[in-house]
């Protein structure tokens, strides 16, 4: 399962990342996204890409820190590039989080992040989420139309629990 996640992630990055990039990622040593403890530097940016794709779902300052969530409908994306989801692949759309000291606007790239997602039916996801740059991220399944409350606890780099709730419409 955590295998198929991880495919689709990289699947959606490597289309989102020029191929520049990707190259000079391999000839350093990078191979796919970083943890949450080993912020990506120099020219691999593949993470700002995704935030730039994705739809913004909310927004919201916490304690002296503002948290921007999107959505990224991995079947429409794929779509758009002229290929279809993998059979069996059962996450839909990658959700993603980036935070940003609310007064400096200078990005947070280390910390944990864990969402949980309830969705229309009432039936529960949660996943830590994976750090990938300049925000964090992970594949959820919202392939049923209606309301998703999305519940997300953070610890960042200070120490301190943040937490951020939404819901997130599906149509």
């Amino acid at each position: 399962m955590k295998k198929h996640t991880v495919t689709i992630a990289l699947a959606v990055l490597a289309f989102a990342i020029p191929p520049t990039s990707m190259v000079s990622a391999m000839e350093h040593g990078r191979q796919g996204p970083t943890s949450s403890s080993m912020p990506m530097t120099g020219q691999m940016d593949h993470g700002q890409h995704m935030m730039d794709m994705g739809t913004k779902a909310y927004e919201t300052v916490v304690d002296g820190v503002k948290a921007i969530f999107k959505v990224i409908d991995m079947r429409e994306r794929m779509k758009g590039m002229g290929m279809v989801m993998p059979e069996g692949i059962k996450d839909t759309h990658h959700v993603m989080v980036a935070f940003k000291d609310a007064k400096t606007g200078k990005p947070i790239t280390e910390g944990e992040v864990r969402m949980k997602i309830v969705g229309p039916d009432k039936a529960e996801q949660v996943k830590d989420l994976m750090g990938m740059g300049d925000h964090f991220g992970a594949d959820f399944d919202l392939s049923k139309k209606g309301r998703y409350g999305v519940m997300c606890k953070f610890k960042l780099k200070d120490g301190k629990v943040r937490e951020a709730k939404f819901w997130y419409e599906v149509k």
